[in-house]
């Protein structure tokens, strides 16, 4: 097993010294606390700012909205060509 040494400020040593139970390693300790918070995928949702949120609705909208646009074009683009590739087979 390999070793690293981090800087901790002394706040912080002590905190984590606190969480540290009897013949536990330090390793020990982060591990359990680090299982102890397994993140959840719902934390953090209704956290924008309104500002924030209209900001991305904003960014969502105009981006669907050229998506949609661009899908158009090639749609109208691919009926040009089939058009005249029919055309060209009747005249042959």
């Amino acid at each position: 097993m390999g070793t690293k040494t981090i800087g901790l400020r002394d706040d912080v040593y002590e905190r984590l010294k606190s969480r540290k139970r009897e013949g536990e390693s330090f390793t020990d300790v982060m591990d359990r606390l680090m299982d102890e918070t397994t993140p959840d995928w719902r934390e953090g949702f209704g956290t924008l700012s309104d500002g924030e949120a209209d900001e991305l609705e904003s960014v969502v909208r105009e981006s669907r909205e050229a998506t949609a646009e661009g899908v158009t074009n090639r749609q109208a683009e691919a009926l040009e060509a089939l058009a005249e590739v029919t055309d060209d087979d009747e005249t042959a």
